[in-house]
């Protein structure tokens, strides 16, 4: 019996390696991977036009589209992660000495305002750093991806033609988050985000989460294996990923692999845990921070998000 054929998309990196190249394979499954260079515009091909079978995604994304009923469902494969300390960059000049300090202030979002890093950053100026983020105007650079998203009274978007590195660089934004900006009186907020990202981790296991992987509804309910097999064929990429970190056998490593590593000698333990179980607290925090923030009306139980056949699937 042939092997069933499906689109998909994933930006090739460490865990997802094996699977790229053919060297790990779903039973009974032939990914047939396609390039999008850009991965956010696969996001949103996904998200407006369901055009993949199996698709990388990021998780805000996700559950700003599960909440506006977009036909596809996640697997507890969590592909990438990071620390976002760093991601809120001010200008020097605006009075700003400490994160509270942004309250009354406009604030740039690189592109949309569910982007997941704008989600994990925000989440950390509240909950470690005490902003009260209903005081901050958000001035967004681009739309959404589920166009029928609506944001809360205080984000707005950029002026037309304005560019969010210049407007911060001129003082116009005390801010932004995610943007990208080499200018002598721009700096990071947070003084050796680095650090503070670690010691994060450290003291409330916080490494969030920025993507998973979604399959349509329609090939889950028409084909119920899929999901399983996919899970274990990611599962599988990612141990030998894992592996060869473990054993220092990465010839370059990337500065992705070296925040892996790091993480590992932290907690002991495998950086890029898959499945419900080990990545419930993080997935509480997503939630509740959506909530707060907005965008969505209301926390969905974690056991809604993904397919019933993959709960209880660790790796």
């Amino acid at each position: 019996m042939s092997a069933m054929k499906l689109s998909a998309v994933s930006r090739t990196q460490g865990n997802n390696l094996a699977l790229k190249d053919g060297s790990v394979r779903p039973v009974g499954i032939e990914l047939e991977f396609e390039d999008v260079p850009v991965l956010i515009d696969a996001f949103r091909r996904m998200v407006r036009g369901l055009e993949f079978d199996v698709c990388e995604m990021a998780l805000t994304t996700y559950l700003c589209a599960r909440a506006h009923g977009k036909r596809f469902t996640a697997l507890p494969v969590f592909l990438v992660r990071a620390f976002h300390h760093g991601a809120i960059l001010v200008n020097a000049d605006a009075g700003i000495r400490r994160p509270s300090d942004l309250e009354g202030r406009r604030v740039g979002v690189n592109r949309g305002y569910t982007v997941t890093t704008g989600l994990w950053a925000r989440s950390v100026l509240q909950h470690q750093y005490g902003v009260d983020l209903k005081k901050i105007t958000w001035v967004l650079s681009g739309d959404e991806h589920v166009a029928e998203y609506r944001p809360p009274a205080n984000v707005v978007p950029i002026e037309p033609g304005r560019k969010m590195a210049e407007m911060v660089t001129a003082g116009e934004l005390a801010g932004a988050i995610g943007v990208e900006i080499d200018a002598p009186n721009v700096r990071p907020l947070i003084a050796d985000a680095t650090q503070a990202g670690y010691d994060a981790l450290r003291e409330r296991g916080h490494y969030p989460i920025n993507h998973l992987v979604v399959v349509k509804d329609e090939l889950l309910q028409a084909h119920p294996g899929v999901g399983p097999a996919l899970f274990e064929a990611f599962a599988e990429s990612k141990r030998r990923y894992v592996d060869r970190l473990r054993a220092g056998a990465i010839g370059q490593p990337t500065a992705v692999d070296q925040v892996h590593r790091r993480v590992m000698e932290i907690t002991g333990a495998d950086p890029l845990p898959y499945g419900i179980a080990p990545n419930r607290g993080v997935l509480l925090e997503a939630i509740g921070s959506a909530v707060e923030q907005g965008i969505i009306d209301r926390a969905p139980q974690i056991e809604e998000l993904f397919p019933a056949n993959t709960l209880s699937l660790v790796a």
